[in-house]
C-alpha cells in the first residue's frame, strides 16, 4: 500500500504558482500492477518523481513500508565527467552495497549495457541509447518492492527493447510496477488497476478497459 497524505505540489512560473495537486489524499492499494493515465500536462510524471523520491511535495507526505525504484532506466542523475563504471558504484555504495555484493552487481550492470571498453569512458561522451543502456541495467541490479517504469522500454534499437522487455519481466517476478505511459497496449499487457490522473485528482478503475476508456473520453 502506498498512501498519498494531502499531496500539494506546485510549480512557479511567470504566472506565479501552478499547483498540479493541491490537498491530494489517494491510498493506491497493494498487490497491484499499476497504470498511472492521463492527457499531457496532467501531472503523471509529477506523481512518478513524487513516487520515486526524485522531487518533494510542497505539503504533505507519502507513506508506505515498500521500497519504491528510481524511474526504471533513468540516466539523468549520472555524473557525465564520471564513467559509468563510477556512476554504478556510487549508486550501489548510496545503497549499502560494498565487497562481493557491489561487484556482482557491477559485472551484472557491465554485461547488461554491453557497451563494451564505453563503460570506462565519461558518460558525457555516450549516445543516449548507450546511456539507456547503463540506466536500465543499474535499475534492475536492485531488488524492489515496486518498480516505476516511465516508457523505458521504448528506447534502444529492436534488439534492446526485446533483451529489456524480457529482463524487466524476469527481475518483476514477485515485485509489482507503476507504469506511466500513453501506449495502452502496455497498460492491458502489464497492468490490473489503472489510475487516470485529471484536473489534479486521481481517478481508481479496478476494470482495466474501463479505466483506458475514461482516458480515452479526455481527449
Amino acid at each position: 500500500m502506498i498512501e498519498l497524505r494531502n499531496i500539494t505540489k506546485f510549480y512557479r512560473s511567470i504566472h506565479g504558482r501552478h499547483y498540479v495537486f493541491r490537498d491530494l489524499s489517494f491510498v493506491i492499494p497493494g498487490g497491484k500492477n499499476v497504470a498511472i493515465i492521463g492527457r499531457n500536462g496532467a501531472g503523471k510524471s509529477t506523481l512518478m518523481r513524487l513516487l520515486g523520491g526524485i522531487d518533494i511535495p510542497d505539503a504533505g507526505r507519502i507513506v508506505t513500508s515498500k521500497s519504491i525504484s528510481w524511474p526504471v532506466g533513468l540516466s539523468g542523475g549520472f555524473q557525465g565527467s564520471l564513467s559509468a563504471r563510477d556512476n554504478v558504484k556510487f549508486v550501489c555504495r548510496v545503497y549499502g552495497k560494498k565487497g562481493e555484493e557491489l561487484r556482482e552487481r557491477m559485472a551484472f550492470v557491465r554485461e547488461f549495457a554491453d557497451i563494451g571498453h564505453h563503460f570506462d569512458q565519461p558518460v558525457k561522451t555516450y549516445s543516449t541509447g548507450m546511456k539507456a543502456r547503463v540506466g536500465f541495467g543499474l535499475s534492475l541490479a536492485f531488488d524492489f518492492d515496486y518498480y516505476l517504469v516511465d516508457e523505458a522500454m521504448s528506447v534502444g534499437d529492436a534488439h534492446f527493447k526485446a533483451k529489456a522487455t524480457a529482463a524487466f519481466q524476469d527481475r518483476i517476478d514477485g515485485a509489482k510496477i507503476i507504469l506511466v505511459t500513453h501506449g495502452m497496449s502496455q497498460v492491458r499487457k502489464l497492468c490490473d488497476y489503472v489510475l487516470v490522473v485529471d484536473d489534479g485528482k486521481l481517478h481508481a478503475y479496478e476494470d482495466v478497459e474501463e479505466g483506458i476508456a475514461e482516458y480515452l473520453k479526455l481527449g
